[in-house]
């Protein structure tokens, strides 16, 4: 029995694609992690840090959100077309993309409830933008001319969710910092 040589040619394609982005994500994972245990110990002498209370009523609805459509439509993308249809790069930018996330969710419980860490603020500063490169890049590998469109209108939307999920996380900077926000400062031409 022969090898098919282009069977071979594609696996070796998906196998080198499989390696860089798994590298690159250990990359990040080692960057991102190195640069919170050094900011946790600069910052170790702070007050062990909470989440300010009360939470705004708008905060489940948008946490509630970002779960929602941050999980269920990659996880559909990732079962359907990745392992039901057999589409290696679906599998590959949705398992790198679970995968950062799963590890973005216990940095950010180890900082915040283990630690109480003020460095928690800063995980979604480090993961978000990555997800985001995450996410564009998976569209090179999905091309706009497959039977894919709809993996692509998920990482389309990933892209949305994700990016209004950081500006939003900015918006909450003071907040999170418990900053003063009550009386506008003087103008310099007051007397």
């Amino acid at each position: 029995m022969s090898r098919n040589p282009l069977w071979d040619n594609k696996f070796m394609i998906v196998f080198d694609i499989t390696t860089n982005i798994l590298l690159r994500d250990l990359l990040f994972v080692a960057i991102a992690t190195a640069f919170l245990a050094i900011a946790g110990r600069a910052w170790q002498g702070a007050k062990a840090y909470e989440l300010p209370k009360p939470l705004p009523q708008w905060f489940t609805l948008w946490f509630t959100s970002v779960q929602i459509l941050g999980v269920f439509p990659p996880l559909l993308a990732l079962v359907w077309w990745g392992i039901g249809q057999h589409y290696s790069g679906v599998l590959v930018v949705f398992l790198s993309y679970f995968i950062i996330l799963a590890l973005q969710i216990i940095s950010e419980r180890l900082t915040l409830r283990r630690f109480r860490s003020v460095t928690w603020v800063m995980v979604p500063y480090l993961y978000v933008p990555y997800r985001l490169w995450q996410l564009y890049e998976g569209l090179g590998f999905i091309e706009p001319g497959s039977n894919l469109v709809w993996v692509r209108a998920i990482l389309m939307l990933e892209l949305v969710v994700w990016s209004v999920n950081y500006g939003l996380d900015l918006a909450q900077l003071p907040r999170l910092y418990r900053w003063e926000s009550g009386k506008k400062p003087d103008s310099i031409n007051d007397d």
